[in-house]
């Protein structure tokens, strides 16, 4: 999927951008734009910026408070690599059938589901942690274009 096959062209990169908690509205908009230009249909379109929100609000309650994002599209899908600038988390996983029991998150608060949701919002999700952080990278194929 992320590796042109013999006649797809190398993804382009369509936006690059550090992001806050404070910077989400904005994210939102700017991906929900992109993937409308790049021919993503409703209700897909609204999946993909929900998935994107999730994973990115993810990055944002971890160590680092601050994450990147890069938007990308390939011949056949619409990319967005998200990571956060935290610490290493082990094997993660969004593709459980039931969502895990998350345990308390930040500040006391239930922690969320948002690999879990993304994972059911795109049509594929990688998840790479090393001591860089966490890389997410979701997938929404795209119509055909003739």
């Amino acid at each position: 999927m992320t590796t042109p096959g013999p006649r797809e062209k190398p993804a382009v990169t369509l936006l690059e951008s550090r992001f806050t908690r404070n910077d989400m509205p904005r994210l939102r908009l700017l991906v929900e734009q992109y993937a409308g230009r790049e021919g993503l249909p409703d209700p897909r379109r609204g999946e993909f910026v929900v998935a994107m929100d999730a994973v990115a609000v993810n990055a944002v309650e971890e160590p680092g408070d601050a994450g990147t994002l890069v938007l990308q599209r390939s011949d056949s899908h619409l990319l967005c690599r998200i990571q956060d600038l935290g610490h290493d988390c082990g094997d993660l996983t969004a593709t459980d059938p039931d969502p895990p029991d998350p345990g308390p998150g930040p500040i006391g608060r239930p922690a969320g589901h948002g690999l879990w949701l993304a994972g059911r919002l795109t049509d594929d999700i990688t998840i790479d942690s090393g001591p860089r952080g966490v890389m997410v990278t979701l997938a929404a194929r795209l119509p055909h274009r003739a």
